[in-house]
């Protein structure tokens, strides 16, 4: 095996409890007009207007923007950036979940580009470098601190839709342990689970041919050396803090093995990429109205047992950082992580009905930039099999 591997990342990472209070001294040096991203629950809350103070003391213009809702449709991102020209920010800081980070970065393209978000939807349509940015994250899951993605709600195609750019990875980004203690069980849960499934399709991915410029050509090239060493470090410290940081949100050790392994995990798939697991959430999710990180966790233990053909060193790789013992017992051992910290086990769980499961069938397989990531292809027809197996929890039906 030819070894490769490429990198992505912001330009200064900063991880640790208490490393928000450095924002003033970081944001000093990318801008003077800050416009910081939120939702209306963070806006009011006093660890952020403690930021807002850092940045008035360290001489930054700043408003706070608290408009972002979740599952960002494009008006609101369109809303946002029209609402901000006044200001003219040179400086655009998102604040929260995945939610906040992602209207952040599509905020940035608008004010820096014009234009509106379906101008930029899939890889490479940014022309050119946005605004500094800066991401705080408040939970510990989606990886959008590091990554080159915003997923955004396309209410005209009533599926949510990435704008997937390297110029979108924020410039600086902040990731402090503390500001995830009063995340509640649900929600730690659901993210971490997120985090852990962007760890496992990551680290399975398939494995393409290095030809020079693939990264260039594609953002996401698939499971490579750098991506591997993020991934499978992001497993073992999601594994061993997840339940932990459920269990007990005051468990200071458990939040930052699972803020650590979720920022790992975005360095790892924002250059290898999701697959089918992600391909099948987005319609899942769009007909259930369920959160995304509980429907690709409900997923990925059918979407391995699908591959588990493919991914037989992979599984012992993970077997052995984990210390779950044997390649074969990986897949349950997920599954049961997945069920004790509350994640629903089928996709009737989760709310789909019968009657939908073709739709999610015809809509997952159009989503080629995901499918063709996985390492066992997933034709029509298999791809029913697997959904069936994940709606109905009937494992035989992947035989």
């Amino acid at each position: 095996m030819t070894l490769f591997g490429t990198l992505r990342a912001p330009r200064e990472l900063t991880f640790g409890a208490g490393q928000r209070r450095s924002l003033g001294t970081i944001a000093a040096k990318l801008g003077t007009r800050a416009l910081v991203v939120t939702d209306a629950r963070l806006a009011n809350d006093a660890e952020l207007q403690a930021m807002v103070a850092q940045l008035e003391g360290a001489g930054i213009a700043t408003r706070v923007d608290g408009s972002t809702p979740p599952d960002v449709p494009v008006e609101a991102a369109l809303a946002s950036a029209a609402a901000a020209r006044d200001f003219a920010p040179d400086l655009t800081i998102g604040v929260g979940g995945g939610s906040c980070m992602d209207m952040a970065k599509c905020v940035a393209v608008l004010l820096t580009h014009r234009g509106k978000p379906q101008d930029y939807f899939g890889e490479y349509k940014v022309p050119g470098p946005v605004m500094p940015l800066i991401a705080i994250p408040t939970t510990a899951g989606t990886g959008s601190e590091v990554t080159p993605v915003a997923v955004l709600s396309d209410t005209e195609r009533n599926l949510k839709v990435g704008i997937s750019s390297p110029h979108i990875i924020p410039t600086a980004s902040i990731c402090d342990p503390e500001l995830t203690l009063t995340c509640p069980p649900g929600l730690t849960a659901i993210a971490g689970a997120d985090a852990m499934t962007h760890a496992l399709e990551a680290f399975t991915a398939i494995r393409r041919d290095p030809l020079p410029g693939i990264a260039q050509e594609r953002v996401f090239v698939g499971k490579n050396a750098l991506s591997d060493h993020f991934a499978l470090r992001a497993i073992a410290l999601l594994w061993e803090g997840l339940e932990a940081a459920c269990t007990d949100g005051s468990d200071r050790v458990a939040r930052e093995k699972v803020m650590m392994g979720a920022t790992l995990a975005g360095l790892a798939f924002g250059v290898a990429g999701t697959a089918a697991a992600h391909a099948i959430q987005y319609p899942v999710g769009n007909l259930t109205h369920t959160a995304h990180g509980a429907g690709v966790a409900c997923l990925m233990p059918y979407v391995m047992r699908w591959n588990a053909p493919m991914i037989g060193s992979e599984l012992a790789e993970i077997a052995a950082v984990t210390g779950i013992g044997e390649a074969e017992e990986v897949i349950p051992a997920i599954a049961g992580l997945f069920a004790r910290i509350g994640i629903p086990q089928t996709l009737r769980d989760m709310g789909l009905k019968e009657d939908q499961v073709d739709w999610v069938v015809e809509q997952s397989c159009g989503i080629a930039r995901l499918v063709q990531n996985n390492p066992r292809p997933l034709p029509q027809p298999d791809m029913h099999k697997l959904v069936a197996a994940a709606y109905s929890g009937d494992v035989s039906l992947l035989h």
